[in-house]
């Protein structure tokens, strides 16, 4: 019997919707023959990566032709890691065969692509890099170990094997089955990722621990399951596995990063810069890293270096409109008023509902005594923010100094009662609103 998997067919079925949208739909039966030191169990598990990853290479040449795919750099992983990631993959029938040869399981896997939704999607994975990055490593591992389990296929075949190469034949396709099976529990963990955070945290733990027990040796795994941890604000947890991936693969700009976010969550600063400077060595563009650096650096009012690495950020990724807001806070900070008005009008150039743009811009212009250019910041902060009481006590003030008392002191009355009311006891003691 050749212990080897035969492609029985492929159909692609376009199934019609409303001119806007369509489901692409291909099905793959794969035939998978087994005996010898290879159990069904080991069987089925290699079967099903297969067809899976045949039919997504299937939708993978339809992916790399669409417009977005082509203006971005990919190398083959990284599409066929594209299609896992907007595609949708089940078993749908698996049955025994048998023929002249031996017997086996038939394998048929459904994968479907909403059209519908292609481009914004593949474009979330391409603007996510790092877990782009992951599910590239995911491609690569199973590609692995099929390869691996090809080469255990053609040993199995082997004859004249002694009762301890048999032993040790089993225990390698045990121990390639449990890779591919650690593989599917990772891209079930990735399929709770929405593009900004998992959705269901708490299941992603449970996906993750069965991956990881599986193959301790997965770096991503454990990377993943930190930030399910941190998510669920564990933040221990989450720095022992963000320590254990960087131990597997110290060159982890992601996991670097991921630590330090977490000692910034922890007001832990130096140590988070720490981690950022690793991230970034890794990673010389990395964007994120600069930003959050950046902030760690705000926070211990390092307010230069902070300007510097929010700059680096705008260089590598000059959409982010909250670099460039929290740039305007560092110049603010150093009294450099006119390169924080520049960044602030720059950020509501890009984003015109940030509320702090406009409050801090307000307080800018106050500083430089330009208060009716104030008042007017203070009131688009107000249209945006109603129930912020600095906002209203930040316009009661500039009011003041204009000498418009009824309106600052409304104001300042109205933040008073929003939780204010420091600055409505000093008005009072100097005889200004009463």
């Amino acid at each position: 019997m050749r212990n080897m998997l035969l492609l029985v067919c492929a159909v692609v079925l376009l199934l019609p919707l409303p001119a806007f949208a369509e489901i692409k739909v291909v099905t793959h039966t794969v035939q998978q023959p087994f005996g010898g030191s290879q159990s069904p169990d080991d069987a089925r598990t290699a079967g099903i990566a297969r067809a899976k990853r045949e039919a997504l290479e299937q939708f993978g040449t339809y992916i790399e032709s669409t417009t977005v795919v082509k203006d971005s750099q990919v190398d083959s992983d990284e599409i066929l890691a594209l299609t896992a990631g907007v595609t949708k993959a089940e078993v749908i029938k698996q049955k025994n065969y048998t023929d002249g040869d031996g017997f086996g399981l038939e394998i048929t896997v459904k994968v479907e692509l909403d059209t519908a939704v292609l481009d914004q999607s593949l474009k979330r994975l391409l603007q996510d890099r790092n877990h782009l990055k992951d599910l590239t490593a995911a491609r690569v591992r199973e590609k692995q170990l099929l390869a691996r389990i090809e080469e255990l296929e053609r040993q199995n075949q082997q004859k004249g094997k002694t009762q301890k190469q048999k032993e040790i034949l089993k225990k390698e396709f045990q121990k390639t089955r449990e890779g591919l099976t650690a593989v599917e529990w990772f891209d079930k963990a990735y399929a709770l990722w929405d593009g900004k955070k998992y959705t269901n945290p708490q299941k992603v733990l449970e996906f993750l621990t069965r991956a990881i027990q599986l193959d301790p040796s997965d770096a991503e795994a454990y990377n993943n399951r930190g930030v399910a941890y941190s998510a669920l604000e564990q933040y221990q947890q989450a720095i022992t596995d963000y320590s254990q991936a960087i131990q597997l693969n110290p060159a982890f700009a992601a996991a670097y990063y991921n630590r330090g976010s977490v000692y910034a969550d922890l007001k832990r600063y130096q140590l988070a810069i720490t981690d950022y400077n690793s991230a970034i060595l890794q990673n010389p563009s990395y964007a994120s890293a600069y930003y959050n650096r950046g902030n760690a650096n705000y926070n211990i009012k390092q307010y230069q270096k902070a300007i510097s690495d929010y700059s680096n950020s705008i260089a590598f990724d000059a959409n982010h409109a909250l670099a460039y807001y929290n740039r305007g806070m560092a110049y603010a900070a150093l009294k450099q008023y006119r390169q924080a008005i520049d960044d602030y009008n720059k950020t509501l150039q890009m984003d015109n509902s940030v509320v702090g743009a406009y409050n801090n811009r307000g307080l800018v212009y106050k500083a430089l005594e330009k208060y009716q250019l104030a008042i007017s910041d203070f009131n688009k902060a107000i249209l945006l923010s109603p129930n912020n009481g600095a906002l209203y006590l930040n316009r009661g003030v500039s009011h003041i100094l204009v000498g418009n008392m009824m309106d600052g002191c409304r104001d300042v009355y109205r933040a008073c009662r929003m939780g204010e009311c420091e600055a409505y006891k000093v008005s009072q003691e100097e005889g200004l609103c009463r």
